[in-house]
């Protein structure tokens, strides 16, 4: 289909500033239903996105039964398809090239790189894609190619199980699009290799969007004791042994992320400083605790606590009492690395719950830095929902 043949969609009138300001996104009750019904639009399917005016705003696609009706591709007019995904991939990839000397890192991220909906994560010769809108679906061959063409990978994984596919109303898969996916495979990253499962490991299987973070262990933990809560496979408990922390406790829930620590403390000759803790959370800091347990850095990274706005109220609780409990496991002068993963929960509501937690235990906070989500998840100018990650590193002293 040519871009001509696309049918068109029409805004109401005034409801073209935003897209002009350069976000990307149409909501449904943007839409003028009289001029151009949304029942009339099939899930996914590509259109002209017009003003009241009948002035082109660019092609697009369109999800009538989603509150985000429409997103914004091409401000160009182009044809949404194999030839215009090449190009944003090749743009994607000449960013990454510059910011990493290795080929792990997050290719696409979605609307900061003009394509809505799309996650590309590249792991050496292997690639995961993950599909998160109905537009992209009707895409999915095309953008086998187009990754084909730019990175002449040797497999490529559609890790298609996110919960976004549910508002889109997407069936849940996970699917070789082509090539062989083995059980493992390695990250490299400041220097040290991970064996992750990225066929049934968290998200597409590894968290590039802290690895500019914990870049910043280097300067905080040589010589001292570090604890690293959530774990996952060890990505922050392993980093800090890299930098020569003397000995690393990573804790997480998950019997496959444990053995995946072991496994990885072992990869990089850690086996020695570097313990793996099967345990929740909240409970092994309560224990840590009533044992009189103490280490120098703390580091929480936990999954999202606010998933939905109406959740902030007790995901606020939640990041207040998690930090409070690794400010009563630390050492005197200790320091906690702290992140939240929640869009719904702001830089200053994450600050305000951990001087909260300060307050509670009669201490002060001393905020050494804050932390956002690498560059390879560049956040759009436009775009607020784009920022996601944030995060505080933080001293923590008596009152």
């Amino acid at each position: 289909m040519s871009a001509a043949d696309y049918p068109t969609l029409f805004l109401k009138r005034g409801e073209d500033r935003r897209l002009r300001a350069g976000h990307l996104w149409v909501f449904s009750n943007e839409v003028d239903v009289v001029k151009s019904p949304l029942q009339s639009f099939e899930p996914g399917s590509p259109v002209h996105i017009l003003d009241a005016s009948n002035k082109p705003l660019g092609t697009g696609y369109i999800n009538p039964s989603t509150l985000i009706g429409a997103r914004l591709v091409d401000r160009g007019g182009h044809v949404l398809d194999r030839s215009l995904l090449v190009h944003r991939l090749n743009v994607a990839l000449a960013l990454r090239q510059r910011l990493f000397p290795q080929p792990f890192y997050r290719l696409v991220y979605g609307e900061s790189d003009g394509l809505p909906g799309l996650v590309v994560d590249r792991f050496g010769d292997f690639v995961v894609v993950q599909i998160n809108t109905a537009g992209m679906e009707r895409l999915k061959d095309a953008i086998v190619d187009a990754i084909k063409k730019v990175l002449e990978p040797a497999a490529v994984l559609f890790r298609n199980d996110s919960s976004a596919r549910a508002i889109e109303e997407l069936p849940s898969y996970v699917e070789v699009a082509f090539g062989e996916v083995p059980d493992l495979v390695e990250v490299e990253e400041g220097g040290l290799k991970f064996a992750v499962d990225l066929k049934h490991g968290q998200k597409t299987g590894w968290f590039y969007d802290q690895q500019d973070n914990r870049d910043r262990l280097q300067k905080l933990v040589p010589g001292l004791r570090v604890l690293d809560v959530f774990s996952y496979v060890g990505a922050w408990g392993l980093r800090a042994a890299g930098f020569g922390a003397s000995e690393v406790t990573c804790v997480d829930a998950s019997e496959a992320a444990c053995a995946r620590i072991v496994d990885n403390a072992a990869r990089n000759g850690f086996e020695s400083k570097v313990e793996a803790v099967c345990a929740d959370a909240f409970e092994f800091l309560k224990m840590a605790r009533a044992e009189r347990k103490r280490w120098d850095v703390v580091i929480l990274d936990p999954p999202a606590f606010v998933k939905r706005r109406k959740d902030f109220k007790q995901g606020a609780v939640a990041y207040r009492r998690i930090n409070e409990m690794a400010m009563q496991v630390l050492e005197r002068d200790g320091v906690v690395v702290s992140a939240s993963c929640s869009y719904h929960m702001g830089r200053d509501a994450l600050l305000e719950a951990i001087q909260s937690g300060a307050r509670h235990l009669d201490r002060q906070v001393q905020v050494l830095s804050k932390l956002q989500q690498s560059a390879d998840h560049p956040i759009h100018g436009a775009i607020v929902e784009t920022d996601y990650l944030k995060g505080y590193v933080y001293r923590v002293l008596p009152a």
